[in-house]
């Protein structure tokens, strides 16, 4: 696919909330962090997502995705994301996610792409379709803060006009983070963000949960 708009608009459908992947059930650790009480406030969450665009998920998932849309072997790619999961329940959000975005774009949009962890399955997507990198990350982690900003305004309770104040603090984060990203070697996947992935682990024993991860 090579026509601009097409391109535009076909992203925009797989970012969508609308795209039928189930991203509102999960809130990836952030739910045990709202209950704890260290993310009270937009100034907290900003903080938060911050961290884990630019040292944890966030940028290791933009990395496997810049090279799934370079065409690298899905399979090595797919066993980096698993051994980079911080516990079970980010394992199961990673492949479920996965599934069903490779299900959907697969049978809407005409091109075969196989099973793989979210991050992969949407770097094979982009490279089926001739998508760069370049054009698809900052869309993808734009994506993946905007469904944070999502479960911090029903669990915090954050206003709405407030998390779209903390979305619009952090594009320049976004812009940047996908622009180092697209042209990152594999040796600069790894991170520092500890508390994001002990949150994980917590979600998994939480008594009362609304989401899934």
């Amino acid at each position: 696919m090579t026509d601009g708009p097409a391109v535009a608009q076909m992203l925009q459908a797989w970012f969508s909330p609308g795209y039928p992947v189930g991203a509102f059930a999960y809130s990836h650790g952030l739910e045990w962090v709202i209950e704890a009480g260290e993310v009270a406030d937009a100034d907290a969450l900003d903080a938060w997502i911050r961290v884990c665009l630019t040292e944890g998920s966030g940028w290791n998932d933009a990395i496997l995705l810049s090279h799934g849309a370079r065409g690298y072997e899905m399979e090595e790619l797919s066993q980096l994301s698993d051994a980079l999961s911080a516990g079970a329940e980010r394992l199961q959000e990673a492949r479920d996610l996965g599934h069903a975005f490779a299900r959907v774009t697969t049978e809407a949009w005409g091109r075969p792409v196989g099973s793989a962890p979210y991050a992969v399955a949407v770097g094979a997507a982009a490279r089926a379709h001739g998508v760069d990198a370049h054009a698809i990350l900052p869309l993808y982690l734009h994506a993946f803060a905007a469904n944070l900003v999502s479960v911090a305004v029903r669990l915090v309770p954050l206003g709405q006009t407030d998390g779209q104040r903390v979305l619009a603090r952090l594009a320049p984060v976004i812009s940047e983070t996908a622009h180092a990203a697209a042209d990152a070697r594999l040796d600069d996947l790894g991170g520092m963000a500890q508390r994001a992935d002990l949150a994980a682990l917590h979600h998994e024993t939480q008594t009362v949960r609304l989401y899934r991860t």
